[in-house]
């Protein structure tokens, strides 16, 4: 069924890629996103069963215009019924990309079942090369579980595989070189993201943050030159790397996604459910709109639409993190969904 409705707002943005947290759990434990001991998980009842998150999967698809979904978490590998819910969302008319973002543990066991429900790729979240560092970055020993997953997306076609890494001074940002390096010779397209203030500590400092052209400037020795291909409203700016291909025999490319000193809200075409059922208009949005309390109360697909389309209609223009009345949002990133 075509399309009878957008999710516009009020500056002319039209939200076509849907971010959907299955779960708000996660098997590490990164320092800049949550503490030691971990969160209060959501309780069960509280979360968005099966059916009703491929309920509203199919409203956002078949009523809503979104050609795009992504799955997120925590930990999306997490969730019990997520290799149903990607089939589901595959079975789709029209057909929507699905993507999937993880941080790697028990890919190599899901990666072809994945692919075989209908996952077009993923995104691995990977900050280090270094198995020692990676143990204190994410107080687990897991490093060996994540080089294993990786290996086994590119091997199931879960293409391009792409890294998500996250620089922070002092700790880890002398990796950067390395970590491209490591990218190419398998054919992975790399990912550098500044820092957000998204953490449960609430910690975040922007003085320490390592910026989109430090991170540039970092990768002087591989010539980067300027992608020609226009990112449309992709997070991320990318740049060509001479003389290597990626995976797929492709120009390999890098990109920087400079949420912080290179904001591109002006192009932002996303849309967020959380696992309990919540709608954020931004990532950094400091109000949610309640879609669970709808679906549990009986109410039909056209009454769930127009609730999104108005929750939509009230995204502001940019996330004003530059703003001194900039307030950061209670939830962490663990409960908001990437």
């Amino acid at each position: 069924m075509p399309s009878v409705l957008e999710l516009a707002d009020r500056f002319g943005r039209v939200a076509r890629d849907l971010r959907v947290s299955l779960t708000d759990r996660c098997n590490l434990r990164c320092t800049y996103c949550m503490p030691e001991e971990g969160l209060a998980w959501l309780p069960r009842e509280e979360q968005l069963t099966d059916d009703e998150v491929r309920r509203l999967i199919r409203i956002g698809v078949s009523m809503l215009g979104i050609t795009e979904v992504r799955f997120t978490g925590g930990e999306p590998l997490l969730r019990r019924g997520l290799l149903d819910i990607v089939r589901d969302a595959a079975s789709l008319t029209p057909r929507p990309q699905l993507m999937l973002t993880s941080n790697g543990i028990g890919l190599e066991r899901l990666a072809v079942p994945l692919r075989e429900a209908g996952l077009d790729r993923i995104n691995v979240s990977l900050d280090t090369l270094d198995p020692e560092r990676f143990q204190a970055l994410t107080r687990r020993d897991r490093f060996a579980d994540v080089m294993l997953g990786l290996t086994a997306a590119n091997a199931a076609g879960l293409t391009p595989v792409k890294i998500n890494t996250v620089l922070m001074r002092g700790i880890n940002d002398d990796e950067a070189p390395a970590l491209m390096r490591f990218a190419l010779a398998n054919g992975y397209q790399l990912r550098f993201i500044e820092q957000m203030p998204l953490d449960a500590q609430h910690r975040w400092d922007r003085h320490t943050m390592v910026t989109a052209d430090e991170i540039l400037a970092a990768l002087q020795e591989f010539d980067l030159q300027p992608d020609s291909v226009s990112r449309g409203t992709a997070p991320a700016e990318t740049w060509l790397v001479p003389g290597h291909l990626d995976a797929a025999g492709n120009p390999a490319r890098v990109g920087v996604i400079g949420s912080v000193t290179r904001p591109f809200c002006g192009d932002c075409d996303r849309t967020r459910l959380t696992a309990d059922g919540q709608v954020r208009n931004c990532l950094f949005a400091t109000d949610e709109s309640d879609l669970r309390k709808l679906l549990r109360a009986g109410a039909s697909d056209d009454q769930i639409a127009e609730a999104w389309v108005i929750a939509m209609r009230g995204k502001r223009a940019g996330h004003g993190i530059d703003d001194p009345s900039f307030l950061q949002p209670a939830r962490p990133m663990s409960a908001i969904g990437g």
